[in-house]
């Protein structure tokens, strides 16, 4: 760059260099925290949605959201010890505990296979360290797959009568392996 004139020359080629795409701060951590009353609609977005992308073989839904935010918000808040996986202020998963049942743990799509279903798992675990069990149904393959990857093993079969879906599904349990969990506030 010629000093004089503040125009490149032939002499500075890196005058003529465009300047680089702007770096996007990094996303914040995710993280895992309890649930609030305040999460319960974001949560209600997450099992709906989950629900309709990974499960089409369910009837359509018939619950608004209104619908479901309620019943997140009154049965499930106050009856499971409900976990949430949030990045920043978006709410991305949700798991719910009701002793050793987890009852649920639903992903938005967008953001399966990013090692937020195994983030929340490993925070239920911490909260369960004596094991875990959960039903799947049998035709919900990607599930099951998550479970066995994470040392969940069937221990019984249900023809569908069990549950409000009438469909085929499997109970699954974690029992760890002594010492394979840290206690509660260890790092």
């Amino acid at each position: 760059m010629n000093t004089d004139t503040g125009r490149a020359t032939a002499d500075d080629p890196s005058a003529f260099a465009r300047p680089g795409p702007r770096e996007t701060p990094p996303a914040p951590p995710v993280r895992v925290r309890l649930a609030l009353p305040t999460d319960a609609p974001a949560i209600a977005a997450v099992h709906q949605a989950s629900r309709q992308a990974t499960m089409p073989y369910l009837p359509p839904q018939r619950r608004t959201h209104e619908e479901v935010t309620r019943w997140i918000r009154e049965i499930v808040l106050p009856q499971s010890h409900t976990l949430v996986a949030v990045r920043g202020a978006e709410l991305l998963g949700y798991a719910a505990l009701q002793g050793e049942l987890l009852e649920q743990l639903y992903l938005r799509p967008d953001v399966r296979r990013t090692g937020i279903g195994s983030l929340l798992l490993a925070e239920a675990r911490r909260y369960r360290p004596d094991g875990l069990y959960l039903h799947v149904f049998q035709l919900n393959t990607a599930a099951r797959a998550f479970y066995a990857h994470h040392g969940f093993r069937v221990v019984a079969a249900n023809d569908g009568s069990a549950n409000m879906e009438n469909l085929p599904d499997l109970t699954l349990r974690w029992t760890p392996a002594p010492g394979s969990i840290p206690p509660r506030g260890t790092p």
